[in-house]
């Protein structure tokens, strides 16, 4: 059985596609824009979430956490207009 290593692009994408269902729930979203070489994942908010007083608290409590979780080498997450 052939074991093969995701890559950070799809490990942060399985930690957004966690969190996701709670944000579309509420009529947004979240869409991975870019990860630098220095480890900043780089996200755009959608729908509602890009005026909700709430999303910076949803970005670090919430999908921050997801990502750091799933791909450690990850320094911060960030948000992108």
């Amino acid at each position: 059985m052939e074991s093969k290593e995701k890559s950070l692009v799809e490990r942060i994408e399985e930690a957004l596609n966690f969190c996701r269902p709670y944000l579309q729930a509420d009529g947004g979203d979240v869409e991975f824009v870019n990860v630098s070489d220095d480890g900043i994942v780089n996200l755009r908010y959608l729908g509602v979430c890009k005026n909700c007083p709430l999303s910076l608290l949803t970005l670090r409590a919430g999908i921050e956490r997801s990502v750091l979780k799933n791909a450690p080498e990850v320094k911060r997450v960030e948000l992108v207009v």
